[in-house]
This record gives C-alpha cells, sequence and structure tokens, in this order.
C-alpha cells in the first residue's frame, strides 16, 4: 500500500505542471479603404468612436483626399470601390465610419463627388 501511495506522490509534479499554451494566432486588421462601399453609416457623436471601423475627416478639396466618394441614393447600386448608399440607420449599414474634425486624427480623408465616374480611391 505505501508502494502505492509514494508512486502516486512520485507522479503529482507531473500531473500538476501547467501545460504550454499554444500560440494563439495573430490577426492584422485590415486596412484596405477600398473596400469601404456599399451602406454607409457616419457616426458623429464622440461616444460611438469605438464602434467604428475608421475614422474618417469630410474634407473640401478633391486634391487632398484618399477617397472620392459619389452618394449613390439607391443602396442596391451602391456596388463598387468608393460609391457609398448613407443611411441614417447604423444597424442597416455595412460600414460605421466615425466623422472627426481634426484631420490628423483620421484614417482616410473623403471627398463627395457629384458625378459617379469620378468616384476613385487613393490608398
Amino acid at each position: 500500500m505505501i508502494l502505492i501511495i509514494s508512486f502516486w506522490f512520485s507522479l503529482l509534479p507531473y500531473l500538476a505542471a501547467p501545460q504550454p499554451a499554444a500560440p494563439s494566432p495573430v490577426t492584422v486588421a485590415s486596412k484596405d479603404i477600398c473596400r469601404v462601399y456599399g451602406t454607409v453609416y457616419l457616426e458623429r457623436d464622440p461616444r460611438y468612436k469605438n464602434t467604428a471601423s475608421y475614422t474618417v475627416y469630410l474634407g473640401d478639396e478633391e486634391a487632398f483626399a484618399s477617397m472620392v466618394v459619389y452618394r449613390e441614393s439607391n443602396k442596391l447600386f451602391a456596388d463598387g470601390t468608393a460609391i457609398w448608399h448613407i443611411t441614417n440607420k447604423k444597424a442597416f449599414a455595412d460600414h460605421v465610419l466615425y466623422v472627426t474634425d481634426n484631420r490628423n486624427f483620421a484614417d482616410f480623408t473623403v471627398h463627395f463627388t457629384n458625378v459617379r465616374s469620378y468616384a476613385a480611391c487613393r490608398p
């Protein structure tokens, strides 16, 4: 009996040793701004800034914009790069973007155009 107990006590350090954890996969956030198209909600409330996928600055100059966006009135036709249907309901949006007043805090700059063929992405 003593032999069995001593055997279990000799195995105890091996049983209680913590197992090495498997390395967690590294996820890299994709910051491809050219994939932002479709239904877009523009968040302006700073309390919900962390729920947005990107921070944008709405600029007046087309020359300095990272993306020239055409506003599509029908969401079914907002199917190309830099073609957005702006929605007023966050739940219906494909992308939520936080609008900032400071250009330095923005991930990219947006300029809206009235001509669909001028819509372009300049990463």
